[in-house]
């Protein structure tokens, strides 16, 4: 029997990547953002559009990728995925394409359990042959033939018709059927 497949996004699943982007705006600009201000929608929709090339120098940055704080939980989350489902991480990468080396680095250094040959850097993950797919951005779920599971972020907060999860205590939940997730998630997954 194969075991089922589970690809992950990176940027604000596995990645705080919202954090570090607010950051840099906020030092540089003397302004004050926070995610409670975005939600329902993007940095980009809050920030003025003559702006808006500074958001992008920040992610072409070399540096920007290099150090992201982890989200709660992942590592432990996702390692104990790797019993039970094929894991693999999917990063519509080819978005930003001078971050493969630092999002492979990041991912080698807090993520070393997972083998290199399971990184897969694309744009439209409609490609990728998972049975689930966790990512912060439903336009990922468009041509996707699994399942998309949508990760809570500020900017996806408002939409609806996908199933949620808001943290990764509420993955385990879902795909591993612990009792720590958070409370409103229907239906556990069989594997």
């Amino acid at each position: 029997m194969s075991l089922k497949r589970i690809a992950i996004d990176m940027d604000e699943v596995m990645a705080d990547t919202l954090s570090e982007h607010i950051a840099r705006y906020n030092r540089d600009h003397g302004e004050q953002i926070t995610k409670e201000d975005l939600t329902g929608k993007w940095l980009w929709d809050v920030v003025a559009v003559d702006r808006h090339h500074v958001l992008q120098q920040y992610l072409s940055s070399e540096d920007f990728f290099a150090d992201l704080p982890i989200m709660e939980d992942a590592q432990r989350v996702i390692q104990a995925l790797q019993a039970r489902y094929e894991v693999f991480i999917a990063s519509a990468a080819m978005e930003v394409p001078s971050s493969f080396a630092a999002k492979f680095r990041w991912l080698e250094r807090h993520f070393p359990f997972l083998p290199p040959s399971h990184i897969v850097f694309c744009g439209d993950k409609g490609i990728i042959d998972a049975d689930y797919l966790i990512d912060d951005n439903p336009r990922q779920f468009r041509r996707f033939k699994g399942e998309g599971i949508l990760f809570t972020s500020p900017h996806n907060k408002l939409i609806k018709g996908y199933r949620r999860v808001n943290n990764w205590l509420d993955v385990e939940e879902l795909f591993l059927g612990s009792a720590v997730g958070s409370a409103g998630l229907q239906e556990k997954l069989i594997p």
